[in-house]
């Protein structure tokens, strides 16, 4: 699933079949878009997905399985997303199918964390880090693209309404971030990711909008974020049932 998930990405830079996803999911001058270079991210979280699935063909008793099926299911969902995104590019049928991936990659997250008390193998280490990864930046895609869906519905404009559309992100991530630490896992990782989203949207709004303003309070959040996750840590616990 970690070698299928880029691939479907390549359809259209490598192949020339439909709209690159960047392009397909970017507003340029949007202020709650993270910079271009900040979506290299996806190589990493590839990078450690191919690497737990192959940890699994290595030596299968230790593969954590109660966290490689949700982490299957985000990965199938991904490539669904991706094939969406350049081949049809609507909106509101891109955001929805985020959906799926949030819902399986924290679930893969909360297994792992589940895991903690047992033996720790190399497999457990992979399969944490790249549920935790992709948690986190599939949640700060979730918040880049609720106002990104509603400029495709109401016909706004990249920089229409930019400081609305800008707390919207920030809030929602928080909001992301708050479950997460607290009803999920104790994962650095999904900090790390999400982190990254909200300094991608502050480079953005430094380097490309020219709103300097609102590239500064994304890195002052990003800033309390991580020192909130560091210094208060995180308790997370089973949802009642």
């Amino acid at each position: 699933m970690g070698i299928l998930q880029p691939l479907a990405g390549a359809l259209a830079p490598v192949f020339g079949i439909g709209i690159p996803v960047g392009e397909a999911n970017r507003a340029g001058l949007a202020p709650e878009q993270p910079m271009p270079p900040f979506f290299s991210i996806w190589s990493v979280i590839f990078a450690v997905y191919i690497a737990f699935g192959l940890a699994g063909l290595r030596k299968p008793e230790s593969w954590p399985r109660a966290t490689g099926l949700p982490m299957l299911l985000a990965g199938v969902g991904n490539i669904l997303w991706m094939l969406s995104a350049q081949l049809f590019n609507i909106q509101l049928l891109n955001f929805i199918l985020l959906g799926p991936i949030f819902l399986f990659s924290w679930l893969a997250a909360r297994s792992a964390h589940e895991l903690r008390g047992g033996s720790r193998s190399a497999s457990y280490y992979l399969g944490a880090t790249a549920s935790g990864l992709l948690a986190g930046w599939i949640s700060a895609a979730t918040a880049v693209s609720i106002p990104l869906t509603v400029r495709s519905l109401t016909g706004l404009g990249d920089s229409d309404f930019p400081w609305p559309m800008f707390w919207t992100t920030l809030g929602s991530a928080g909001v992301f971030a708050w479950l997460f630490a607290s009803r999920i896992s104790a994962s650095l990782w999904y900090f790390a990711a999400l982190g990254w989203g909200i300094l991608g949207i502050a480079f953005h709004n430094w380097l490309e909008t020219g709103m300097h303003l609102i590239g500064h309070i994304a890195f002052g959040c990003l800033i309390l974020l991580l020192l909130v996750r560091l210094t208060r840590g995180a308790k997370p616990v089973r949802p009642a049932p």
